[in-house]
């Protein structure tokens, strides 16, 4: 399968934005461990009417509220492993729901569910997706990745977005984790430091490089990042892959792990000479991350629909 099999030949589609920048906005505290996905069991109705918005304001892709969940992080609040995972599948029907609702209501179709991986470092809940320090081994990693991915995969999703990666070993991990799901298509998506390396400090073709040895992998980028690196890491990764790249920027702050804020002034969406750069690198599957809301998501579609 190719991006063009799920988007469409040529074309450009609007992802969602930041998930837990919605929620916040709706008065939800999401200051414990599980972050957003801690309403996955306390509050699925909140999720689904997140998805509803965004796809309301323009967006073709729904990426579930699967980042932060795992068996390792429920545990931690006193969820057993039985129940996490049903939880992880539950981050996908929520989307799916959200999806035929929306059908229902507007008779738009071609829209798309992306179940989130995210990184290690996001269930250690201490802002470690932006370093990639982990100080575990690729064994923990598998074990870790291996779990996630298998429950994700059966729920029924269009396409894996494994995102906010902050190093190339990580994704050497998930690219051999993807052969054992030979059937469902990912995108693989950094974090970044700069305009040319991984927060851990790879370069980014490198990082593209490892992340394109998969064939199921049918979009390559950054994620996260502040938008000011977006146009100079796409140009760079496209010289280590032909294939699509996709772009779904944080607002412009900055992640404090330690105090878990975000740090300085940001935009509420992307100008349009700045997504236009981004288009003109390749990238295909474009939206916001942390800090950017349906009012983003509704001018950025707009944009690319014009």
């Amino acid at each position: 399968m190719t991006l063009d099999d799920l988007i469409g030949p040529a074309a450009v589609a609007a992802l969602d934005g930041g998930l837990a920048t919605e929620l916040e906005a709706a008065g939800h505290d999401l200051s414990d461990d599980l972050w957003s996905a801690r309403l996955l069991r306390d509050d699925p109705g909140a999720i689904e009417a997140v998805h509803l918005a965004y796809f309301r304001a323009g967006a073709r892709v729904a990426i579930t509220a699967s980042y932060q969940a795992s068996e390792e992080g429920f545990a931690h609040v006193g969820v057993g492993a039985a129940e996490a995972r049903r939880l992880l599948r539950r981050s996908v029907e929520l989307a799916l729901t959200a999806r035929e609702r929306h059908v229902a209501e507007t008779g738009v179709e071609g829209l798309l569910v992306a179940a989130s991986v995210g990184p290690y470092g996001a269930m250690l809940a201490d802002g470690q997706e932006y370093t990639g320090a982990y100080g575990v081994g690729r064994d923990v990693l598998l074990g870790f990745h291996r779990r996630r991915l298998a429950e994700l995969a059966a729920a029924g999703p269009d396409v894996l977005a494994i995102e906010t990666i902050p190093s190339a070993p990580e994704a050497d991990v998930l690219v051999e984790l993807l052969a054992e799901h030979p059937d469902v298509p990912a995108w693989i998506a950094f974090s970044c430091a700069d305009g040319s390396r991984t927060c851990e400090g790879q370069p980014i073709e490198e990082a593209v490089e490892i992340a394109t040895r998969s064939p199921q992998v049918v979009a390559v980028g950054v994620n996260c990042t502040r938008p000011e690196h977006v146009a100079e890491l796409l140009q760079r990764a496209a010289t280590a892959t032909d294939r699509p790249l996709v772009a779904y920027p944080n607002n412009g702050r900055v992640w404090d792990g330690a105090n878990r804020c975000w740090l300085g002034v940001g935009a509420e969406g992307f100008a349009v000479a700045e997504v236009d750069r981004w288009r003109a690198a390749g990238a295909r599957l474009i939206g916001g991350c942390c800090g950017v809301g349906p009012a983003g998501i509704r001018h950025l579609a707009a944009g690319l629909a014009a």
